[in-house]
């Protein structure tokens, strides 16, 4: 959910507009965009939307945001067409203003003179910030690692950053993703020997699942079909529509006659095919997940197949990968995952602690804020950086919502905006508020429970004998001491109130909701959502 403004004068960009996915703590939620308040009251100062690549954790919150604000949005190309067809998604690809940067590009905003410097990461066309600004100039990394060897053949732009190092930079704000990895993060053709291992050695199909975003691991996996003689197949909405996105940008290079469409990769023997599938964190509906059930329309799994994950796993996402695992397993297929063996499935695209400090040392930044982690390691990085003489000055470890204000004088905290999650329903573009993310996890824990009361409505008493309907509580046909109990205990509610509170219906709701909650509650020590439903006859 990444998101930071910076802000000189009457003059305001944002960097990156990310979202994240909901846990089992967010039931019914489908992403959580951040709380975009103080834009809302700065709007007439927003100059720009800034995004240094294309991950959805940096650009997945535009639809919602320019649904409340309006500014141009700046990104490289890959990753404008990114945003482009996120935007399209919400029908609003033609009322936002995408404007393209390349390296080496300056351009200027109000005060901010603005340049982009090419950084190697998982996705192509990711960079680091550097924004000039009267006070300095801050270096803003985006998320990066410093591949030697990128499929691209872009390697990272460390002249430009270390020239920015000799003429000063006022402060760094660098990626804290791997600062507790030792050593260098491996290069993304890492994987390579191990994917061309397994489509060597598998006598049938070769299924292999990654980030849909992975540009450079679907490039390897195109190559290697090649080299073994399979047909290239991509399967999935996200996997298929960004293929296609980088097959026309030129970005993804594939051999005329080596891709082939779903419905006939499945026509062709096993021994010929090569699958890469959207999925690979186990989601419920995913191409992946349906193909591990033999629910996939096309695609099936069989004894003699070889499935490759070769993407990391999300915390939190444990449980339904393993899940999913397990069911290849029953089909007879043999699955690769990122287990800590060599040569690895799957590289990081962050950083690891050496390529932190070669930022660092080339950067020299008088000031320094570890950003895009966990607090653990914000920290870890913050002793980093104090370990080396490269920061002049002083390093800052902020939380989302602190303020740090530069000026002649230096650099200082200075209060706090408005920050928080916004929950999504994406079915109804809802915003999901708290009550009702507290009632669905009380749905979730305690159980329902739905009196049905036919109520006379002349007289306010009862027609017939209540009837108590559950879901989630307890088995009601194996406690039925207990819904007796509640029948009587309604009754005895009913008649315990005067004409004019069997007149309201609102009332008489209030008062057996309270009833029955004290009453289950006392009796089975559970306190489920009770909704009184009354007939009136």
């Amino acid at each position: 959910m990444n998101m930071m403004a910076f802000e000189f004068g009457d003059h305001l960009i944002v960097v990156d507009c990310g979202v994240i996915f909901p846990d089992a703590e967010l039931p019914g939620v489908d992403v959580v965009i951040p709380d975009i308040s103080f834009l809302r009251e700065n709007q007439g100062h927003l100059r720009a939307i800034i995004l240094t690549h294309g991950h959805e954790d940096h650009i997945g919150a535009l639809p919602y945001v320019l649904d409340e604000v309006d500014a141009p949005v700046y990104g490289t190309p890959f990753t404008l067409a990114l945003a482009r067809s996120r935007l399209e998604d919400h029908g609003m690809a033609d009322s936002v203003d995408l404007r393209e940067m390349r390296p080496s590009a300056p351009f200027e905003l109000g005060p901010f003179r603005i340049e982009f410097i090419h950084l190697t990461h998982s996705i192509i066309d990711a960079g680091a910030l550097a924004i000039t600004t009267p006070v300095g100039t801050v270096i803003h990394t985006g998320d990066f690692k410093l591949d030697p060897t990128p499929t691209d053949r872009r390697v990272s732009d460390l002249h430009t950053l270390a020239d920015y190092g000799r003429k000063g930079v006022l402060a760094l704000f660098s990626d804290s993703t791997n600062v507790e990895r030792a050593g260098m993060t491996p290069s993304e053709r890492g994987v390579s020997e191990r994917l061309s291992e397994v489509m060597a050695e598998t006598r049938g199909r070769v299924v292999i699942s990654c980030f849909s975003t992975s540009l450079h691991r679907m490039q390897i996996v195109a190559d290697l079909a090649r080299e073994h003689g399979r047909r290239l197949c991509f399967i999935g909405r996200s996997m298929f529509r960004n293929s296609e996105i980088a097959l026309e940008m030129g970005r993804l290079h594939v051999e005329p006659g080596l891709l082939v469409q779903p419905q006939d990769a499945r026509k062709l023997p096993p021994r010929e095919v090569a699958l890469v599938v959207a999925g690979s964190q186990g989601e419920p509906m995913s191409a992946m997940a349906r193909i591990a059930v033999d629910r996939h329309r096309w695609i099936s799994v069989e004894p003699g197949d070889n499935v490759v994950l070769s993407s990391r796993v999300i915390p939190g996402n444990e449980k339904a990968i393993f899940r999913m695992i397990d069911h290849f397993y029953r089909r007879g297929a043999h699955v690769h995952y990122d287990d800590g063996s060599h040569p690895p499935v799957h590289v990081s695209g962050h950083g690891s602690a050496e390529e932190l400090r070669l930022m660092l040392n080339l950067v020299r930044p008088k000031y320094f804020v570890p950003v895009h982690g966990e607090y653990r390691q914000l920290s870890r990085h913050l002793e980093l950086a104090k370990e080396l003489a490269a920061v002049s000055g002083e390093a800052f470890l902020l939380e989302s919502g602190d303020v740090l204000e530069f000026d002649a004088q230096g650099a200082r905290r200075n209060g706090r905006v408005t920050v928080g999650r916004v929950c999504i329903d994406v079915g109804t573009l809802d915003e999901v508020g708290d009550a009702i993310l507290s009632e669905r996890r009380r749905i979730s824990a305690e159980g329902i429970v739905i009196p049905i009361i036919a109520i006379n409505k002349y007289t306010g008493m009862l027609e017939s004998a209540p009837e108590i309907v559950s879901r989630g509580f307890v088995p009601l046909d194996e406690a039925e001491d207990v819904v007796e109990k509640a029948r009587e205990l309604i009754r005895d509610t009913l008649e315990k109130s005067n004409s004019e509170e069997r007149g309201d219906w609102g009332v008489v709701k209030d008062k057996i909701r309270s009833a029955l909650r004290r009453f289950f509650d006392q009796e089975l020590g559970k306190r489920p959502m009770v909704l009184p439903v009354i007939l009136e006859v």
